[in-house]
């Protein structure tokens, strides 16, 4: 009977720790929860959401601007760019970075650079 229980309790922990390994190779692999964002139209609800086309145009948003030369800001354009790891309601996202690297290294269990130092 003793042999049985140490069976189960050994089966346990290999169970446990192939958990643990499973869940830091999926936090690593994933991309960050990104949206698409106008970043001229920032109030205090956050950035507003945008379709996902604008931000997969090809170009990036600071290579493009959505101001003419008179500095007056062109009809119909938005400032497109991607926030990621946003809080979002009512088509409005805040509390999150423009930089995807941030967001990585912010978010993952496991992940390489990830954790803080200190403070």
């Amino acid at each position: 009977m003793a042999e049985t229980r140490r069976r189960l309790r050994s089966s346990t922990v290999v169970l446990g720790g192939m958990g643990v390994i499973a869940a830091a190779l999926t936090s690593c692999g994933s991309d960050p929860d990104r949206r698409c964002v106008d970043r001229d139209s920032y109030t205090y609800e956050g950035y507003k959401v945008i379709a996902d086309k604008n931000c997969n145009s090809g170009s990036s948003s600071s290579s493009r601007s959505s101001y003419g030369k008179s500095g007056r800001k062109k009809t119909g354009s938005t400032d497109a760019a991607w926030y990621y790891d946003a809080d979002t309601d009512d088509g409005r996202a805040d509390y999150g970075t423009f930089s995807r690297s941030e967001a990585v290294d912010r978010g993952g269990f496991g992940c390489s650079g990830s954790g803080s130092s200190g403070g």
